[in-house]
């Protein structure tokens, strides 16, 4: 089968399950010929060889399967790093940007602070704040060892120095330090939630957050204040429908100043507050 053909084939295929099939196609046909884009416009005359033809209909049913092309390639962007990723870690998501813009409006330029990110994953957001303020020490959490390894991968790759990481509950295994800003994009999905069926190839504990999706967030609204230092913040994203009971939640364990943000496609996604008036 010629390229070009592989190529409009694969495109009608993922029409259903892909908002890009063709780009999907291409990159997936690129990988499998270990060959960059261009060399698909360039040659779309060449044929695959009965082999290569094998790997390529693989990945393409992985990805007709509903499996993230995140994970099939191993790799996702965020805050422009290319990240290492894996079944054991939530694919980044553009609006998890967010989170991390609000972070660096808080944190100084020439800042030496202790950060806490809770939660952390593939690192995606510990990484993107220790680049921008390498003068600052940001701490990585997760009770996941397997996604603790794909994290550490990655910081090592891009050789951040004032990135540590720490396997654990919350803020179990930092509770004697104290923070100046403490971020987390926890899970917040109900645990009934039709979207769960969406992202089965996504580690449902990184998803799921018990019957009204808030059992996360319980815990660190109840947990961060013993680790937050004068005047610090606490950063939480959420879900667009949770932004009152999330503020309820951080209004029982005495936090004040409490303000939601919009993502850029103007829904509630990221709420900032600080404790007895920090």
């Amino acid at each position: 089968m010629r390229l070009d053909a592989a190529i409009a084939d694969a495109t009608e295929r993922l029409s259903h399950i892909s908002e890009s099939p063709r780009l999907d196609a291409e990159i997936l046909l690129c990988r499998t010929i270990d060959m960059p884009r261009s060399y698909l416009f360039a040659h779309p005359e060449d044929e695959l060889d009965d082999l290569t033809a094998g790997r390529f209909a693989s990945v393409l049913e992985r990805r007709i399967a509903g499996e993230p092309m995140a994970y099939i390639t191993g790799i996702r962007e965020f805050w422009s790093h290319e990240l290492l990723v894996s079944p054991a870690t939530l694919v980044p998501r553009p609006e998890t940007e967010l989170l991390v813009e609000l972070a660096l409006r808080e944190i100084p330029r020439k800042a030496e602070w202790q950060i806490l990110d809770l939660g952390t994953g593939s690192g995606a957001i510990a990484i993107a704040i220790a680049g921008e303020r390498r003068m600052c020490q940001v701490t990585a959490v997760d009770i996941s060892a397997d996604a603790l390894a794909v994290a550490r991968e990655n910081v090592r790759m891009l050789a951040l120095g004032n990135v540590e990481l720490a396997l654990g509950s919350w803020t179990e295994p930092v509770r004697d330090r104290r923070f100046k800003l403490i971020v987390s994009n926890p899970p917040y999905v109900r645990s009934d939630d039709e979207a769960l069926r969406k992202l089965q190839h996504e580690p449902q504990s990184a998803l799921a957050a018990g019957k009204d999706g808030l059992d996360a967030i319980r815990a660190l609204a109840a947990e961060c204040g013993a680790v937050l230092a004068d005047e610090g913040a606490l950063l939480i994203e959420h879900g667009a429908e949770q932004p009152a009971a999330v503020a309820g939640l951080l209004e029982g364990h005495g936090w004040t100043d409490i303000c939601c943000h919009n993502d850029l496609a103007g829904l509630p996604r990221v709420t900032v507050a600080r404790q007895n008036g920090k």
